[in-house]
C-alpha cells in the first residue's frame, strides 16, 4: 500500500498529465485511489495505453530515491492538496502538481514580488534590479526571481544583502542548479529564503523547463516587474503569464534607441505600468497583499478551468513541420498574443514543442 507522498510521486510521474487534468481527475478520485485502480478503470476515466502503464507500474527506483531526498534536513516536497502548497500558485491554471523546496518553505506564503529581466543587462539596469530589491525587503516583501544571470542575480543579491527573503525558482530539478556560476547564490538563498521546483530534484536544465518555470514565478507573486528586456526575451513569457494569472505587471521604461529597453517600453504601451520608484508597486499591490497575509484570495483571481481548454484550432495548424506564430494566427483568424497563450499552455502539456522556425507537433492531442 502507497503513502500519500508516494502516490501522488506516481501520479506526477505520468506522462502527458498535467496539472489541469490532475486537478479535474482530483476532483473524483485521490492519488491513492487513482493508484488503486485496474487498468480498464483507468482507460474508463480516460488514461491512454502509456499512461495506465506508468501508473500501474511505476519507477520505484527513482521515486525510492526522491522520498529519501524529502528526507534530508530542509527538503520538502509539497502537494497540490498540501496545507503548506502557496494559496496563489494554487489557483492559477495547470498549476504544478508537485513543488520541490529547498530552504523554508514558509516563505511561499508571504506576499512577494518577482523582479526579472535581461540576462545580458546594463549597469543601470543592474543597479536598478539590486536598489528595488532592497526597497522591497524593506517593506516585507519577498524578492522572487529564477537564478539566471543578470536581473535576476542581482535581484536576489539585493534581498540578500539587505536583511530580506527572496525565492528562487528553477528550471531544472534542486540537486541541478543552474547557472553553476549561481551554485554559491543558491545556498545562500537556501539560508535565507527558498528554492523551488515543479521538476524532480535529479531533473537537468532544458530549454521547454523555463516558460513552465516563468509561470510558477507569476503565480507566486502578487506583482511582477521587468527590468530590461529585449523583444523577445523569456522575461516578456513571465509579464504575459503574470497577466493571464490576474497579477499586477510593473515595467522600467528605458530609451528607445536601446535594444534591451524595447521589451519593457513594449509593455508599457499595452498597458503595463510604469515604474521609476518602489512606491509605484507598492500603490498598485496593497489590496492583494492583504488578501494572501490574510489567506483570502481574491475572487476575481482566474480560477482553474474543468473543461478541456479550446485549443483545438490552434492545435490542427500545428504539424510535423516548424511553423511560425503568426502563421498559426493568420491560418486561426486569432490575435497573435492570444495564440502564442495557447501555444504555451499546449506546451506545458507535452502536445507541441517549439523548434528554430516556430512550432511543430510532438504528439496528438
Amino acid at each position: 500500500m502507497m503513502n500519500d507522498l508516494e502516490s501522488w510521486l506516481t501520479l506526477a510521474a505520468v506522462p502527458y498529465l498535467g496539472g489541469n487534468r490532475i486537478s479535474q481527475l482530483l476532483q473524483h478520485a485521490t492519488p491513492q485511489q487513482l493508484c488503486r485502480m485496474s487498468a480498464e478503470q483507468l482507460q474508463a476515466i480516460g488514461f491512454k495505453p502509456k499512461q495506465v502503464s506508468s501508473l500501474l507500474r511505476p519507477q520505484y527506483q527513482r521515486i525510492e530515491r526522491c522520498l529519501e531526498w524529502a528526507e534530508c534536513d530542509r527538503h520538502t516536497i509539497l502537494t497540490l492538496d498540501s496545507p503548506g502548497y502557496p494559496p496563489l500558485l494554487r489557483e492559477i491554471a495547470s498549476a504544478p502538481p508537485l513543488l520541490f523546496v529547498r530552504g523554508e518553505p514558509h516563505w511561499l506564503h508571504e506576499p512577494q514580488i518577482a523582479v526579472i529581466g535581461s540576462r545580458s543587462a546594463s549597469i543601470d539596469g543592474r543597479e536598478s534590479a539590486y536598489e528595488f530589491a532592497a526597497s522591497l525587503v524593506a517593506a516585507n516583501y519577498v524578492v522572487t526571481s529564477g537564478l539566471a544571470l543578470g536581473i535576476d542575480g542581482l535581484a536576489h543579491y539585493g534581498a540578500l544583502k539587505n536583511g530580506g527573503a527572496t525565492v528562487a525558482v528553477l528550471g531544472s530539478g534542486l540537486e541541478q542548479i543552474y547557472p553553476a556560476r549561481h551554485r554559491e547564490l543558491a545556498g545562500k538563498i537556501i539560508e535565507q529564503g527558498a528554492l523551488v521546483s515543479e521538476f524532480w530534484p535529479d531533473e537537468k536544465p532544458r530549454p521547454q523547463n523555463f516558460p513552465r518555470r516563468n509561470r510558477v514565478i507569476s503565480g507566486l507573486s502578487v506583482g511582477v516587474l521587468v527590468i530590461e528586456a529585449a523583444e523577445r526575451s523569456g522575461s516578456l513569457i513571465t509579464a504575459r503569464y503574470a497577466l493571464e494569472q490576474g497579477r499586477e505587471v510593473f515595467a522600467l521604461p528605458g530609451s528607445i534607441h536601446s535594444p534591451g529597453s524595447r521589451g519593457c517600453n513594449a509593455l508599457i504601451k499595452s498597458g503595463a505600468k510604469l515604474v521609476e520608484s518602489p512606491v509605484d508597486i507598492f500603490e498598485e499591490v496593497g489590496s492583494l497583499t492583504e488578501c494572501v497575509k490574510n489567506n483570502q484570495l481574491d475572487s476575481s483571481l482566474p480560477q482553474p478551468e474543468n473543461e478541456e481548454l479550446p485549443f483545438s484550432s490552434v492545435l490542427a495548424n500545428v504539424g510535423n513541420e516548424a511553423t511560425p506564430v503568426d502563421v498559426v494566427a493568420e491560418r486561426c483568424k486569432q490575435p497573435v498574443h492570444e495564440v502564442m497563450m495557447q501555444l504555451l499552455e499546449l506546451e506545458l502539456q507535452g502536445v507541441v514543442t517549439t523548434v528554430p522556425g516556430g512550432y511543430i507537433r510532438t504528439r496528438r492531442g
